[in-house]
């Protein structure tokens, strides 16, 4: 899972894409994988793909442009992808943090995202006027390259409108890395930088603008209140014990100044008294604008547990079944309704585990054992690793991986990847473009970790998954915007396809407890599919959709019941992993089909990776572009 502070803004400001954010081994001949002839015909079929909305070519009525928009007029195409995208990146400060863009932008590390309803508004009403300049210029005088940057801004501006009337629909405060009160943490801890004077009286004015941001936040909840939009009862009570406890702490034990204290501590170019006045500052901006920050949001959390029901889905609130319809089209990029999500994760479940009972008899286990219990005994025989051992484990695997890929790949980054021991891992975050900071792993290194599912984790957030992707993109001599956006289904689709590349490469070839990670991290993510939609549309239980999840994958109860919750209030999100991964399958097929004895492997990868993420409709239009030009048809 890519995890950052963009997840933030996809509520916060309607800047969703922005990120400003078969057992049998394929065979490998001269870099170019057979696909298994037990997954061909699934790879076949098509995924639906939305058709893009026409859009006018010129106009002659004058606009009239809110002045939130004003200067971007008049521009040539190039100048204004730059200059518009622009406008919207500064409404994001911390995104701007988390890129290592901030000085680029002309903008200090010194203001936390404005979170007010009447910024959200106006943050709409650009993203209006954006997309109505962009349908003045003429897509057909375009350049290939510039007709690609249109088609995709275009999808995103039209995408952001369509949710611009759920904008009260989604969930601030989640459990974890994907909630805004741990992502404001992290922002902090991990992301704001603490390299000089400047960067550290940065840090204290962001601090002293944290009760201002929650105060903002609780006003969106209450306006979500007012509408029915609230979670269920058994979240609110476990984010409000969390956020009740941060309330609670005294400023000092605090992750907001014990970080701050030893990055500032471990600096060479501030002077003992500067530091002593500044932690001096951070303390008292921990007390007086911290604390109370989470006490008041703790606060109405807890008065929203009064009126908070154990009603699970989306389609219980006022056009519920139309939000999570946009929500599906806006993170899968696809056309595919909740029905045939639901049944496409059922019909890959047969697949899947047909293949995982293959691995399981070859091993000499039971054929006629549970899932369950056939993967605690793949857990007790691959073995397990503890602390640092696991944090080694994964560094190992990428490295191994970054040489290994050489047949399937031209492209590579410049930018490096790091592995990080958190206490709930298992994300990644890009590299800071202003190459400040690597891209990072986040692995869990607290308990034991099993170790037949580490090298299929490594591969999906790592290489050749995440990081190979998404910093291939921030090097791309594309538009900023292009080499900035995430489309889910392309972003996650890409991860869960190197997942599967790894075993086509011969990754996994000596083993078979690697192996049936692998497929169970495949099952996982096609399980995915039937639970998101069978909470949010089919009305599941908490009980049957953990049931099914257990008896589906033979994950851990603790393992599923998370995830479980995650569906629950991240509604829609789940479901681009497996739907985008199909599609890049069946785009790979397409090529392969088409060019025969001349498909190379690692073209297929240039095309689909140097282009950065795009809509799967518009990767749809890439290959074809590109096989046309290579068969003249």
């Amino acid at each position: 899972m890519m995890s950052n502070l963009w997840v933030k803004v996809l509520w916060v400001l309607g800047l969703g894409a922005l990120m400003l954010t078969g057992c049998q081994k394929a065979e490998v001949t001269a870099g170019i994988p057979t696909p298994s002839p037990t997954v061909s015909v699934e790879m076949n079929t098509p995924i639906p793909i939305a058709p893009l909305s026409p859009t006018s070519t010129t106009t002659s009525a004058p606009l009239e442009l809110p002045a939130v928009a004003e200067g971007l007029e008049g521009l040539d195409i190039d100048a204004f992808f730059e200059a518009s995208y622009l406008r919207i990146g500064k409404r994001c400060p911390e995104c701007l943090t988390t890129l290592g863009l901030s000085a680029a932008f002309g903008m200090r590390d010194d203001h936390l995202n404005d979170m007010s309803d009447a910024f959200i508004r106006e943050t709409q009403a650009l993203e209006h006027a954006i997309l109505q300049l962009l349908e003045t210029y003429n897509r057909d005088a375009l350049t290939p390259e510039q007709r690609t940057s249109y088609d995709v801004y275009a999808w995103y501006l039209q995408d952001q409108i369509r949710g611009h009337e759920f904008i009260y629909y989604d969930y601030i405060i989640r459990p974890g890395v994907i909630g805004y009160q741990d992502n404001l943490v992290q922002l902090f801890t991990d992301l704001h930088p603490v390299s000089n004077k400047q960067n550290a009286e940065d840090y204290v004015a962001r601090l002293w603008q944290v009760e201002t941001q929650m105060q903002q936040v609780v006003d969106g909840l209450r306006r979500r209140d007012e509408i029915g939009v609230r979670l269920p009862r058994g979240v609110l009570q476990w984010v409000g014990q969390n956020l009740r406890r941060m309330a609670d702490s005294t400023a000092r034990t605090t992750p907001f100044y014990s970080a701050f204290e030893g990055k500032l501590q471990a600096l060479n170019n501030v002077s003992a008294a500067d530091k002593e006045a500044l932690l001096q500052a951070a303390l008292e901006a921990v007390e007086g604008s911290v604390l109370p920050g989470f006490d008041a949001l703790a606060d109405f959390v807890e008065q929203q547990q009064q009126r908070a029901t154990d009603d699970l889905g989306v389609a219980r609130f006022p056009d519920g079944e139309a939000y999570y319809a946009y929500l599906l089209h806006h993170y899968t990029t696809t056309t595919l309704t909740a029905g045939e999500i639901h049944d496409l994760g059922q019909q890959e479940l047969v697949r899947i585990q047909a293949e995982m009972r293959t691995v399981f008899e070859e091993l000499g286990y039971p054929s006629s054992g549970s899932l369950p219990d056939l993967y605690r005994r793949v857990a007790n025989d691959s073995g397990f690793l503890e602390g640092d051992a696991i944090l080694r484990e994964y560094e190992a695997l990428i490295a191994a991986a970054a040489k290994d890929i050489a047949p399937a790949f031209d492209l590579q980054p410049q930018a490096a990847v790091v592995v990080i021991g958190v206490p709930s891992g298992g994300y990644y975050i890009a590299p800071a473009v202003d190459g400040s900071r690597p891209g990072a792993f986040y692995a869990s290194n607290t308990g034991s970790e099993p170790v037949f599912a580490m090298a299929t984790l490594a591969y999906h957030e790592a290489i050749p998954g995440h990081h190979q992707q998404i910093a291939i993109a921030q090097e791309l001599p594309l538009p900023f915007f292009r080499k900035d956006m995430s489309f889910l289904g392309y972003t996650e689709g890409w991860a869960l396809y190197a997942e599967r590349l790894a075993w086509e490469l011969g990754f996994y070839e000596d083993d078979p407890y690697g192996n049936l990670g692998r497929l169970q991290a495949e099952a996982f993510r096609a399980v995915r599919l039937v639970v998101d939609t069978g909470i949010h549309v089919k009305g599941w239980t908490y009980t049957e959709a953990v049931d099914y999840m257990l008896q589906n994958t033979g994950m851990s109860r603790g393992a599923v019941e998370s995830q479980v919750w995650r569906y629950i209030t991240w509604p829609g999100q789940a479901t681009a992993y497996k739907t985008g991964m199909l599609e890049i399958l069946n785009q790979r097929q397409r090529a392969m089909d088409a060019l025969g004895d001349d498909f190379d492997l690692r073209a297929f990868h240039n095309t689909i990776l140097r282009n950065g993420s795009v809509p799967l409709e518009i990767l749809d239009q890439i290959v074809q572009e590109a096989l046309s030009a290579e068969t003249g048809k």
